[in-house]
């Protein structure tokens, strides 16, 4: 085996990096692209050769990110060339798109199962995991993943599947490094990420003969998946299998903690301003996973008549339809404001509950701090809780902020300093700039497979589906970082409302509308001379639960799409369209 580069010449059994991209010439030799330039003569002749090669002699993998967990598998990136030197297809036919997979009689799998190797349940696809099984505490297992069957998804990765084998050898290195060793898209790796760095299991202390046992580790979920509330349960799951089947659960009965999508009519006032300028929080689902208190390895417990405590995780049955956004309470201080300006913080529509309905521990206590009282009818919670998301949230913002740097927009930098640095700024480096993509990716998509959903045909409501036996199957997790995130905009809105009059015109998850006399966020935002802007509102920066400009449109262009929308029968949310101005395909941005 050949190193062409100093970055081979480290020690340790990873020594050449996370992953390698193979590339085959007209020759058919194979060439192993790593981290920091370098090369590698990849000598194994057919796919269980190199899948023993990777584990035996190319010194690749990472290190666990936590010391009761696992190291992370080699990952070998395959490109077609090297698909067809080992007698893959280049690309998947229509049917093994479709399937996801090759057919089990490929020859290559059964050349694999020949030489004793093993594929787990998702079978040799675009991310394929080939294992043996752990024998005297080995474990033996490397990861595939193959871009030109569509591996990496250009919502996340963008062009990264287009580019030379160096390339994609440096985009995902340095994800690996800063995030974690891919090993599915951007929002398996996610939901990955959360078990690595807090693993549910430990090493005991020895017992009377010397020997340590696994024990469950405090903080952590539990190695068994849990059964939701029935309140926090999607259609379909098993514990609503004696409902009607086409029964159609109310805010009574199921939960709806989303993201924002609410929009309203320009007053008068607006319509004579010039601009339109939208806003977007940076990370807004990792801001708010950030400190959220969540249950852990218990189920749910059921009780009738709860009194309401903000400590603790749970799903409350509440009514909250007497909150009125004319007087509330900001800063701790009762503010009249222009309540029919402004989107009820209880739901994702924006529009005032009409009742008792479920909402996540966070979504109620807000209520509070508006300074009214409430009074659940019953509750399922969590004793067992903590805050399982931190480390998770730390180590992506780590990503965040490194790679943003790395292009130029540091943190701290004022706000007019940070507004011209993002100006193209991933245009400086297109390469860390798919890479700030696919950390964004990896926050939205692992807040959202909390709750993965019945996916492929031959499902039937009232089954259970694969992603149920997962610890990480959370639903109530992702209520509550959504209501987090929900309420963390609304406080902010209010803040702003209360100190300068300006109120939003239309919110999109993360995103808000004003209109202004100016282009600029800074129309929006007032900074003094200080620097200092609304005390608990929108600051302009690169940190999680900061913003940035996500676009300016003028006023007339969205009287226009209001218009058009209205006449086509649809609502217009102008926060959807506000980037590029132009109208397209629904989008939610989860």
């Amino acid at each position: 085996m050949a190193a062409s580069s100093p970055a081979s010449a480290g020690s340790g059994v990873y020594a050449h990096g996370p992953l390698l991209v193979l590339d085959a010439d007209d020759e058919q030799q194979v060439t192993g692209y790593g981290t920091g330039g370098l090369l590698l003569d990849v000598p194994a002749r057919s796919l269980p050769a190199l899948v023993e090669w990777a584990l035996a002699e190319a010194r690749v993998g990472a290190q666990k990110l936590h010391a009761s967990g696992k190291d992370a598998d080699p990952l070998l990136v395959l490109t077609a060339a090297a698909c067809e030197r080992y007698g893959l297809p280049a690309a998947l036919s229509d049917a093994e798109r479709s399937a996801g997979r090759l057919p089990e009689g490929h020859k290559v799998i059964k050349l694999l199962e020949r030489a004793g190797w093993k594929l787990t349940r998702r079978g040799l696809g675009p991310w394929a995991r080939i294992y043996r099984p752990v024998t005297g505490g080995r474990r033996q297992c490397v990861q595939l993943c193959i871009p030109s069957w569509n591996a990496l998804d250009d919502r996340s990765w963008g062009h990264a599947a287009t580019l030379e084998p160096a390339e994609l050898a440096r985009v995902l290195g340095v994800y690996a490094h800063r995030v974690m060793t891919p090993v599915g898209s951007t929002a398996v790796s996610g939901l990955e990420l959360m078990t690595a760095l807090n693993p549910p299991t430990r090493a005991s202390e020895p017992d009377q003969d010397g020997k340590r046992h696994s024990e469950h580790r405090p903080g952590s979920l539990s190695t068994q998946a849990l059964d939701p509330a029935p309140c926090e349960a999607v259609d379909g799951h098993p514990v609503l299998a004696h409902l009607p089947r086409f029964h159609i659960r109310g805010p009574q009965e199921r939960l709806f903690e989303e993201a924002y999508d609410w929009a309203r009519d320009l007053t008068d006032a607006e319509c004579m301003q010039p601009y339109l300028v939208g806003i977007d929080v940076n990370l807004a689902f990792g801001a708010a996973a950030n400190g959220a208190v969540v249950g852990l390895d218990a189920p749910p417990e059921h009780v009738t008549g709860p009194v309401f405590d903000p400590a603790m995780p749970g799903s409350w049955l509440v009514d909250l339809s007497h909150v009125n956004l004319s007087r509330v309470k900001v800063a701790k201080q009762w503010r009249d404001l222009h309540g029919d300006m402004l989107p009820s913080p209880f739901t994702p529509t924006g529009e005032r509950p009409e009742g008792p309905a479920w909402y996540a521990t966070p979504t109620v206590a807000y209520a509070i701090e508006l300074g009214y009282d409430v009074t659940p009818v019953e509750a399922w919670v969590r004793p067992r809780s903590g805050r399982f998301l931190d480390g998770w949230y730390k180590r992506l913002r780590d990503a965040y902020v490194a790679t943003m740097a790395d292009l130029g927009v540091a943190e701290k930098l004022p706000p007019g300093e940070f507004l011209k640095a993002m100006d193209g700024y991933k245009g400086r480096d297109p390469e860390l700039g798919i890479v700030v993509d696919a950390v964004k990716m990896t926050v939205k998509g692992g807040i959202g497979k909390l709750q993965e959903k019945a996916r492929g045909g031959g499902w039937v409501p009232g089954q259970a589906w694969p992603a149920l036996a997962r610890p990480t199957w959370r639903p109530d997790m992702r209520a509550a970082v959504i209501s987090r995130a929900r309420i963390n905009m609304h406080r902010k809105i209010l803040a702003l409302a209360a100190a300068t009059g300006r109120y939003p015109v239309a919110i999109i998850s993360d995103g808000a509308v004003y209109t202004a006399d100016g282009p600029s966020p800074l129309d929006v935002l007032p900074y003094d001379q200080d620097g200092k802007t609304v005390p608990g509102s929108f600051r302009i920066g690169v940190s999680p639960g900061m913003v940035k400009h996500e676009g300016t449109q003028d006023v007339l262009w969205g009287v226009r799409v209001l218009e058009q929308l209205a006449a086509e029968g649809k609502v217009a949310n102008l926060a959807r369209y506000i980037k590029t101005g132009e109208v397209t395909a629904r989008d939610t941005r989860e």
